[in-house]
């Protein structure tokens, strides 16, 4: 049994590459058809995102190239870099560089840094589980999925919510938007957000996005403004917001609690003296400015007013990098934790492999023993209760457990330490009479 995964992703592949080798809408479910066509012996399932395209497959069966008697491995590089190839339309020397073949423990372990978010563009995103999980529900449903495609998902979703919750590589803010709403949770505990009123100034696109996190935090009023009235009220619609007049800007922040401004005016809408007298006017009660325009629309010495906690587009960038370093740290503790669940996962697949169906065959002989006994006992008792006789019962079945837990916990044993299991199992044979 061989596990092979072919691929891209961002860094093997420009998005030029990744957008024609997409498997999108319909094109998904057509892939997994044509698979399990042209590998009829092979489990598969296709993960494609913005930032990856990925085929992974299982097979026991040799694949034979088109026209040719000599086989070749279980679907690998040459046979699925054609697929990729030909179901897309796409001349094979056009993508050869940009893709990557990796095989058992490796596909496993990539596999497993995939969906533990180690393999992403951004270190600790969360999408990419959810994803994970949805290919795999689809390859199962449309019946591309086996034995082992099957454990090697699940084992991978259990994965990646492993990292998630024994490592902090999720927990720190990495971009700018949300390490600006990482801040207005230090000044403002998110449990009063629904009291407090968001001052939105302009209508830029990271100014949107910031406005996308902070309405997470479900705050009770939302005011935009803009020179443009036409802009204010596209963007307050869009988060449930009111347009205000931008030449009442003065009173709008005497009433805002957080202010989010990204004009990108060529000069500071607001001085230092201007925001003075607002803060008198709204009695120093503490406001927090994010200022993302660039150049800013708020005067540095803003700042420095008592109880006005101003951010600039290179404060929440430094404390972005400072998050992004506190990642790379984690990510040690994350590889540790794939390659312990790599090996644990291949021991657990060679024994179900070479062991399987030998303790199958076993249980299944010594329930059958098992059933003859307590059928000759209860009729050589026939005033037995139903309690009674399910009481025997039960002692029949833990005997038995014990009677087999030893031998099984050695086979387990062997495969966990990469022993041969073979010489254990012929031993079990004759031991047991299996197939004898």
């Amino acid at each position: 049994m061989r596990i092979v995964l072919v691929g891209c992703n961002h860094r093997s592949a420009p998005v030029a590459i990744r957008e024609r080798l997409a498997f999108d809408g319909p094109k998904l479910d057509a892939a997994l058809d044509a698979l399990a066509d042209q590998f009829p012996q092979t489990e598969a399932v296709v993960l494609s995102t913005c930032n990856r395209v990925e085929i992974y497959t299982a097979s026991e069966q040799p694949v034979r190239s088109p026209g040719s008697e000599q086989p070749v491995r279980s679907p690998g590089s040459e046979p699925l870099a054609a697929f990729l190839s030909d179901f897309h339309g796409v001349a094979a020397d056009q993508i050869a560089e940009h893709l990557y073949c990796l095989a058992d423990r490796d596909a496993v372990s990539h596999l497993f840094e995939v969906a533990g978010s180690i393999d992403s563009l951004v270190p600790g995103e969360g999408q990419i589980l959810a994803q994970v999980k949805e290919a795999y529900r689809i390859a199962k449903d449309r019946g591309a999925t086996g034995p082992v495609t099957n454990a090697l998902f699940q084992k991978a979703m259990e994965v990646g919510k492993l990292i998630q919750t024994s490592t902090e590589i999720a927990r720190k803010k990495v971009s700018v938007s949300s390490v600006a709403v990482e801040f207005a949770c230090e000044i403002f505990e998110a449990d009063q957000f629904s009291t407090k009123t968001v001052l939105v100034i302009g209508a830029g696109k990271m100014g949107e996005l910031t406005l996308e996190h902070l309405c997470e935090l479900r705050p009770g009023r939302i005011l935009v403004t803009n020179r443009s009235p036409d802009k204010a009220t596209a963007v307050a619609a869009r988060c449930n917001g009111r347009a205000v007049a931008f030449d009442r800007l003065d009173d709008w922040l005497g009433e805002a609690d957080l202010v989010l401004s990204t004009t990108g005016s060529p000069q500071p809408l607001v001085s230092r003296d201007r925001f003075a007298a607002v803060m008198r006017h709204r009695g120093n009660r503490p406001v927090f400015v994010i200022d993302i325009a660039v150049p800013r629309d708020f005067a540095a010495d803003v700042g420095d007013l008592e109880n006005v906690y101003l951010y600039n587009i290179d404060d929440l960038e430094r404390e972005r990098s400072k998050n992004l370093e506190a990642r790379q740290r984690e990510m040690v503790k994350a590889r540790a934790v794939i390659d312990r669940e790599t090996t644990s996962f291949l021991s657990e697949l060679a024994h179900q492999r070479h062991a399987g169906p030998v303790i199958t065959q076993l249980r299944h002989e010594w329930n059958a023993r098992r059933d003859v006994e307590l059928a000759r006992l209860f009729a050589q008792r026939p005033g037995l209760s139903v309690e009674d006789r399910e009481a025997i019962a039960r002692t029949f079945e833990r005997f038995q457990n014990q009677l087999l837990h030893q031998p099984l916990s050695a086979l387990r044993s062997a495969a966990a330490n990469g022993v041969h299991q073979h010489g254990l199992l012929d031993a079990l044979k004759r031991l047991f009479h299996i197939g004898q």
